[in-house]
């Protein structure tokens, strides 16, 4: 199958998994309290409660796991070829291995993905992903911010995470960051486009790109399948316009032959 169509089939099989116990209805509630969450409480992230109950999942999975799918995936096109063809990457809190999914497929239908949560669902839910859209690799609790970085030509993934580590755990992850891009490991940074949500932001990106990087803010506009922007309206979240801000560091160029 295509990129598009794989995706179209991976949220089709997503819905009919949570649909199967939960009603619209339920997940639309849901999806208003977890969005409230992010904009308004932001401080309970760290703890766990995107994820404290089956309505909250299914909202994160089928509305946020999907819009990172997507953003990451018109990220990734955007910055080709810097970025290289990685052919693994390591998907450091992978949430539903969605953004890391996006990435695999932009570079191969075989490459693979390693993810590191600290959320036994979310490791679990990763696993499903990736079977779900035929990509190679597995997940594994531990902790994003100390977990081992791949050496090149593999790439490192930190989407939607970095602001949810404590201050001095995300600031020793920058240093290893930067270190294994002077090395030569592509990585890519993704979070929301809010500023105020994320002070530490500025720091990072004047690093990267001092390191030879780049920071890009993005706005795409995308079809989108009806249960997604359904889910948005009904949220009163604009689910059609997918909003991000991203740092990269390039892959090493490769060995002349």
């Amino acid at each position: 199958m295509t990129e598009p169509d794989r995706f179209a089939a991976w949220y089709a099989a997503l819905e009919a998994r949570h649909r199967s116990f939960l009603s619209f209805a339920e997940i639309r509630r849901a999806l208003q309290a977890l969005s409230s969450l992010y904009v308004e409480r932001r401080s309970r992230l760290a703890g766990g409660s995107a994820l404290d109950g089956a309505g909250k999942r299914a909202a994160f999975a089928l509305y946020y796991g999907a819009q990172h799918f997507l953003l990451v995936r018109e990220i990734v096109r955007a910055l080709s070829p810097a970025l290289g063809r990685p052919p693994r990457l390591l998907d450091l809190g992978c949430g539903t291995g969605s953004s890391a999914a996006a990435w695999a497929l932009g570079v191969s239908p075989h490459a693979a993905v390693d993810g590191v949560d600290t959320s036994a669902w979310a490791v679990a839910e990763t696993r499903w992903t990736l079977r779900q859209l035929g990509l190679e690799g597995t997940a594994v609790r531990g902790d994003a911010a100390t977990a081992k970085l791949p050496r090149p030509p593999a790439g490192v993934l930190l989407a939607f995470t970095a602001n949810e580590l404590a201050d001095a755990a995300r600031e020793r992850l920058r240093v290893r960051l930067l270190q294994a891009g002077r090395a030569g490991t592509p990585v890519l940074v993704v979070e929301p486009i809010a500023r105020r949500m994320s002070p530490w932001w500025p720091a990072w990106a004047a690093a990267f790109t001092e390191a030879g990087g780049r920071e890009d803010v993005w706005r795409f506009r995308v079809e989108l399948p009806d249960t997604l922007a359904l889910l948005g309206k009904a949220a009163g979240l604009d689910a059609r316009e997918l909003l991000g801000r991203s740092l990269s560091l390039p892959a090493a160029e490769p060995l002349p032959r």
